[in-house]
C-alpha cells in the first residue's frame, strides 16, 4: 500500500504528516510504521509521525506518535503544522478552528496574509501543576513541584515540573547538559510516564535559551509544549515576565501565560518541507 505524506517542521521539530481522511492505517500497524518512517537512515527521517483525522468533538484530530512508536498526548510544534496543513490544503477556509489531541481541544488562530499560513497561535489551555496529574512522584502533599532538588547520577538539579497535556521538567542550568542528562531524566524514577526535559538559560526578563530532550525521541531542535512549560516554570520561579520568547536550536517560539484566564498561548512558525509517497506494506 502506498500513501502520500507531507514532511513539515516547526522550528526544526520535524514530523511526517499523513491525511487520515484519505488513508486508513490499522491502529496496531501504526507503531511499527512510525518507527520505520522516522528512521533517519533507512526511512524518511523525522521526530515522529502525525495523522490528521476526522474528529467528533473538534474540526480535526491530531494523532501523534514519537519516533520510537509510542503515542504522545500533545505536540505544540505538531499542532501548528497540522493547522497549516489543513488550511493550505483547503480542508478548511477558516482562520479560527479547533484541533483535538487525545480528547483535549486546542483553539487555533492563523496568520495567513496571502492565503498561506506563516504563523500559528494556539491556546494551549491551562498548565497543570499538581504533581499527581503531571505526573511526578512527590513524597509530601503539595499542589506544586517547583524548584525541588533532584539527584540525577552525579549531579543535583532544581526541577520545576509542568504538564501542558504531556509531562515536562524544567531546569535552569547550562543547556548543553541536555545530551548527558536528558536520557537519565527521561527515565528517572520520579516520572512514571517518563518525561520531557528542558535545560534553560535565562537571557533577560523576556528571553530564554532552551535545549530539550523529548520523551521517546531524544534531543529535538524545538518542542512546542516544552517552550510553554519553560515559560511557565520561568514565571513560577520569578525569573521572567509573563511574555517570554524561547530561543531553541531551530528558531524561536513566543509564549504568553495570561494570568487572568490561566491560559498559555503559543505563537510560532510552521513550515512545509516536501510532499512524497511511500510504500508501507499491506
Amino acid at each position: 500500500m502506498k500513501i502520500k505524506f507531507t514532511k513539515m517542521h516547526g522550528c526544526g521539530n520535524d514530523y511526517i504528516y499523513v491525511n487520515g481522511f484519505e488513508y486508513s492505517v490499522p491502529k496496531d500497524k501504526k507503531p511499527d510504521m512510525v518507527r520505520k518512517l522516522s528512521d533517519r537512515h533507512f526511512g524518511i527521517g523525522s521526530d515522529g509521525v502525525i495523522f490528521i483525522n476526522p474528529s467528533e468533538i473538534a474540526d480535526f484530530e491530531m494523532e501523534m506518535f514519537n519516533a520510537d512508536g509510542s503515542r504522545a498526548e500533545m505536540c505544540g510544534n505538531g499542532i501548528r503544522c497540522v493547522a497549516k496543513y489543513v488550511y493550505d490544503n483547503r480542508m478548511t477556509n477558516r482562520e479560527n478552528f479547533v484541533i483535538e489531541s487525545m480528547g483535549k481541544k486546542k483553539y487555533i488562530t492563523l496568520d495567513a496574509p496571502d492565503g498561506e499560513v506563516k504563523e500559528v497561535k494556539v491556546d494551549m489551555g491551562e498548565p497543570i501543576l499538581e504533581p499527581e496529574l503531571i505526573p511526578v512522584v512527590c513524597d509530601e502533599k503539595t499542589d506544586r513541584f517547583v524548584a525541588r532538588k533532584v539527584q540525577v547520577d552525579d549531579r543535583t538539579f532544581e526541577m520545576t515540573c509542568v504538564s501542558m497535556g504531556n509531562p515536562h521538567t524544567v531546569m535552569f542550568c547550562d543547556p548543553d547538559l541536555v545530551l548527558s542528562y536528558g536520557p537519565l531524566i527521561e527515565f528517572h524514577k520520579l516520572f512514571p510516564k517518563r518525561v520531557n526535559a528542558e535545560f534553560v538559560k535565562i537571557l533577560d526578563r523576556k528571553n530564554v535559551e532552551m535545549r530539550v530532550w523529548e520523551r521517546g525521541t531524544g534531543e529535538t531542535l524545538c518542542c512546542g509544549t516544552g517552550c510553554c512549560a519553560t515559560a511557565v516554570a520561568c514565571i513560577l520561579n520569578g525569573l521572567t515576565e509573563d511574555e517570554v520568547t524561547v530561543h531553541v536550536l531551530g528558531g524561536e517560539v513566543k509564549i504568553n501565560w495570561d494570568r487572568e484566564t490561566n491560559h498559555v498561548f503559543m505563537t510560532g512558525p510552521a513550515t512545509t518541507v516536501f510532499d512524497g509517497e511511500v510504500e508501507i506494506g499491506e
